[in-house]
């Protein structure tokens, strides 16, 4: 017998001789979003459909809360892994006391603005002067229209802020407003362009608010050593990458796990917020979060500086 089919029948013989292994299950990881599913989640989804997690060994449920303020107290009370949320909110989440650390950046720029109609009555900031201001949830915009206002030697003072709850768009185009604060870029800039309008934004990174991390994921602090949350954050990296050099096939990917998305705005806003997706999403400026904890702690939203390795970190 030659000596090559001789090693190959005992190689044979030893495989039959050993026990089957089932194959390692993947390590399971529940995420919840900031928002219904939309366009600035196309990393996590593309990471989904695309295999990323799995190559990771990750099995990872992209969970829609019911309600948007819940995912960062959920992962903090431990009924979830990761929350997707906001740099500006973590910040007053963790004055607050929740257990929370950031551990990657889902969009690495605002997306807020402020949002007039090219056709209505405000041309530049000043003309904001005795003007409605509509918002949507109670939270950081006196903050934003105070700086942004402040940029033009206003003050809050000289506007009216109007709750209009999410029908920004909708209050903005009727005239119950005159301007909004908290619309999207790359979404309500859109939408009103949709419905014949053209909008005008002006952005607070421009207008005297800091540059922060629009979107980003957080999990407890007893899970920040966890080793699934370094692959977790290298898999949307992948997915990550994998979108910017290959853009069509990230939104294919993205409308096949979504065929409810599939129209013009969703489309538009992929586009738009493509460029504005982490390519480092573990990367972390500690000086930027100083500046924006020194803002916040200016408009009296802070008390102390926190040290940033106190609630934001890279997992190795």
């Amino acid at each position: 017998m030659r000596p090559i089919l001789r090693r190959a029948m005992l190689a044979l013989a030893l495989a039959l001789a050993l026990p089957v292994m089932p194959a390692m299950a993947a390590d399971k990881m529940t995420v919840l979003l900031d928002w219904f599913v939309n366009p600035d989640h196309a990393p996590l989804v593309v990471a989904k459909e695309g295999g990323f997690f799995a190559r990771h060994d990750l099995d990872v449920e992209l969970i829609a809360p019911a309600d948007a303020s819940a995912p960062p107290r959920l992962v903090a009370a431990g009924q979830a892994d990761i929350a997707v949320t906001y740099q500006p909110d973590l910040m007053l989440q963790v004055k607050e006391g929740l257990p929370l650390v950031r551990i990657g950046t889902l969009v690495e720029t605002p997306l807020n603005c402020l949002i007039v109609l090219k056709d209505g009555p405000i041309k530049t900031l000043a003309d904001l002067k005795g003007k409605k201001v509509g918002y949507s949830v109670a939270s950081l915009q006196d903050a934003y229209i105070g700086a942004i206002l402040g940029s033009a030697g206003l003050t809050a003072k000289d506007v009216e802020m109007v709750n209009v709850n999410f029908n920004l768009t909708t209050a903005l185009m009727s005239g119950q407003v005159d301007a909004v604060i908290d619309g999207y870029r790359n979404f309500e800039l859109t939408q009103l362009a949709l419905e014949g309008k053209t909008g005008i934004a002006f952005f607070p990174e421009e207008h005297g608010v800091p540059p922060y991390d629009e979107l980003i994921y957080v999990t407890r602090k007893d899970l920040a050593t966890d080793p699934r949350m370094a692959r977790f954050i290298a898999s949307v990296e992948e997915a990550t990458i994998f979108l910017t050099n290959h853009p069509e096939e990230g939104l294919a990917l993205f409308l096949k796990a979504h065929p409810d998305l599939d129209d013009k705005l969703n489309r538009t806003a992929y586009a738009d917020t493509l460029p504005r997706f982490a390519k480092r999403p573990a990367a972390l400026d500690p000086g930027r979060y100083d500046r924006f904890a020194a803002f916040l702690k200016d408009k009296g939203l802070l008390v102390t500086i926190p040290p940033v390795e106190s609630y934001a970190i890279a997992p190795r």
